[in-house]
């Protein structure tokens, strides 16, 4: 994989709650600032998603892409980049691990665009979209009002 960039924050809440709240895509555009629309376009034999369409708007990075999810297990997700009009690699990875006081959530993300752009700026670009995701899954999850 190319360079990526992660970062993990603890959320007072069990992994399944945390999961709950990652695996919701339709509630995306509620918590998330740079989701703007998410559609589940196919799921596996368990309901969780398998494809799904974002619309995305990250300052820097605006998009309508189709993201395929992998479970691999009820503690960790991870994503590639089926088609985008914009991005030529967006993947990424949630990872759960309890710990005191709740779970620790680790976020890996690598983009790459389809436009020239400076590896630096990727990354800060990248860590905006972490930082921004793990804040919202943390208030999102806490306040209870996930899936």
């Amino acid at each position: 994989m190319a360079e990526h960039t992660s970062s993990s924050i603890t959320i007072e809440a069990a992994p399944a709650d945390v999961m709950g709240v990652i695996a919701d895509f339709a509630r995306y555009p509620d918590w998330t600032g740079e989701v703007k629309e998410a559609e589940v376009l196919a799921t596996d034999d368990r309901g969780r998603a398998e494809q799904v369409r974002l619309v995305l708007d990250a300052g820097a990075i605006k998009d309508d892409h189709t993201l395929a999810y992998t479970w691999t297990s009820d503690d960790e997700v991870s994503w590639t980049l089926v088609k985008s009009q914009m991005l030529r690699a967006l993947d990424g990875s949630y990872h759960l691990a309890p710990v005191a006081g709740g779970t620790e959530v680790t976020y890996r993300l690598t983009v790459d665009v389809k436009i020239p752009m400076l590896g630096m700026i990727k990354r800060k670009a990248e860590k905006v979209i972490i930082d921004r995701a793990l804040a919202g899954l943390k208030k999102r999850v806490e306040a209870g009002t996930g899936a």
